[in-house]
């Protein structure tokens, strides 16, 4: 009886993991659905949300490919459009080669950027770039996913359109086809 006792634990865990990567709502993620909000204030769900257009982004450092510290307000000038991510999020793993190809079809006329909430950092996010054969991205970090508490996330993975001016024009909660017409016409809101 004792092994079943020391085992029951562990397949709780291990069911709450598959049941969170495999959850309906997130493999549903292109659906526009209507959010709600949850007690403190961030939206729950998946789809666009809207409930922080024109705010700036926030002055969370984070870490760029070179190791130094960068912020959202480095990328202004242009449109940015910023995924959060990670290496262990289901859902995350399935839209960076769509990423990765609207990073190769942007251009000068949108900045894509993923940034990484893996608290092993390089370690994860280097070899999972280089197996996916990502060449268009380059690998962004946040150990310590201070840039997504400032964002007000709380799921993964959530994408965020700004203007040239560093305004957010929307988020999307959950995965997306980046390459698709619709993204387009979603992303065509910046500018």
């Amino acid at each position: 009886m004792r092994p079943l006792i020391v085992l029951l634990p562990m397949l709780m865990l291990v069911s709450a993991c598959d049941r969170q990567s495999n959850a309906p709502s997130q493999a549903k993620a292109t659906d526009h659905a209507s959010e709600t909000a949850a007690p403190s204030g961030m939206p729950t769900g998946v789809g666009l949300v809207e409930d922080f257009k024109g705010t700036p982004g926030p002055d969370t450092p984070f870490e760029g490919p070179d190791g130094k510290p960068v912020r959202l307000a480095d990328f202004k000038g242009k449109p940015l459009l910023v995924n959060l991510w990670a290496t262990w999020c289901a859902p995350c793993v399935v839209e960076m080669p769509t990423l990765d190809k609207l990073a190769a079809q942007s251009g000068d006329k949108l900045r894509v950027i993923t940034v990484s909430m893996d608290m092993e950092g390089r370690r994860a996010v280097d070899p999972f770039f280089a197996k996916e054969g990502l060449k268009n991205l380059q690998p962004y970090l946040d150990k310590k996913n201070e840039l997504m508490l400032a964002l007000k996330a709380d799921t993964l993975p959530v994408t965020l359109l700004y203007d040239a001016d560093g305004k957010e024009v929307w988020r999307m909660i959950g995965e997306k086809d980046w390459a698709s017409e619709d993204a387009a016409k979603l992303i065509a809101q910046a500018q």
